[in-house]
C-alpha cells in the first residue's frame, strides 16, 4: 500500500512539473515574439 501511495505521489508531482514547464515555454514563446516585434519597430523608426 506504501509503494502505491509513493507511486501515485510521484506521479501528480510529475504532472505538474509538466504542466509548469509548459506555461514557461509558452511564455518564453511570447517574449520572444514581442522581442521581435520591438525590433521590428526600432528598425523601421531607424530607417525613416
Amino acid at each position: 500500500m506504501a509503494k502505491r501511495s509513493i507511486l501515485i505521489s510521484s506521479l501528480l508531482v510529475g504532472a505538474l512539473a509538466l504542466g509548469a514547464c509548459a506555461n514557461t515555454v509558452r511564455g518564453v514563446g511570447r517574449d520572444v515574439g514581442n522581442t521581435v516585434d520591438a525590433t521590428e519597430g526600432a528598425v523601421r523608426d531607424v530607417a525613416r
